[in-house]
């Protein structure tokens, strides 16, 4: 049944704010590692159209390698954040599939692909990215924050071919966690596979790994730009 969430598991728990007007966009948003999809709930709304409904999902929890083997919420493992870190692709492909299956939901329930943006911070900005450059649909645009392109080896072979996909990357210059030339990297890697004139590269003077007033109304400004009023 279309409007069963059952069979999309990230959908049964994930947080919904729903508009105040006919709804008529999605934005599906990823948290970073350890977090959860509250954890950007309130940001959100501040920036939310009242005709755009946000999902925010929580990933599972999971051991991470980078952190002991501890178990936390996790859309994938991580190894390393290094550039040339072991990646968990199995784990990563399989994430990936979790969030497609929320847009077909979205789009059996009357929102079209072209109507969603998929965007996120950190691990939740990697899967974004990940997802939309290797999504069978055109999507509006994705919001890619503090973040890089996970098996970035295996593109543009893994692209699924939207050239004219709107990317808004975002990087705090004294992010020391995902350090902004990998920011950098990934932008010209994306640039590499869609039109370079879809992608915005914006960063942030003195911003750690963490989101500012200005990079959430840089973030609304594309979400009214790309899922404009209908």
């Amino acid at each position: 049944m279309c409007g069963n969430n059952m069979s999309v598991p990230l959908l049964t728990n994930a947080v919904t704010v729903s508009g105040t007007e006919k709804e008529t966009a999605v934005v599906i948003f990823l948290h970073g590692l350890g977090d959860s999809g509250h954890g950007w709930t309130e940001t959100l709304t501040e920036i939310q159209p009242p005709y755009v409904k946000f999902i925010c999902p929580h990933a599972p929890a999971i051991p991470v390698t980078l952190n002991k083997n501890a178990i936390m919420p996790a859309w994938f493992d991580l190894m390393g954040l290094s550039h040339d870190s072991p990646e968990d692709e199995a784990g990563i492909k399989k994430a990936a599939e979790n969030i497609k299956a929320i847009i077909e939901h979205e789009a059996k329930n009357g929102i079209p692909p072209h109507r969603i943006i998929l965007g996120g911070f950190s691990q939740g900005g990697a899967l974004s990215l990940y997802t939309a450059l290797t999504c069978q649909h055109q999507l509006a645009g994705v919001v890619a924050l503090s973040c890089w392109l996970p098996l970035h080896k295996s593109f543009p072979s893994a692209f699924s071919g939207h050239k004219y996909l709107p990317i808004l990357q975002c990087h705090g210059e004294m992010d020391f966690m995902i350090p902004l030339r990998f920011g950098d990297m990934t932008s010209k890697t994306i640039q590499s596979i869609v039109d370079p004139q879809m992608v915005s590269f914006k960063s942030y003077a003195g911003l750690p790994h963490s989101s500012s007033p200005q990079e959430m109304a840089d973030v609304k400004e594309f979400i009214e730009k790309y899922l404009p009023r209908i």
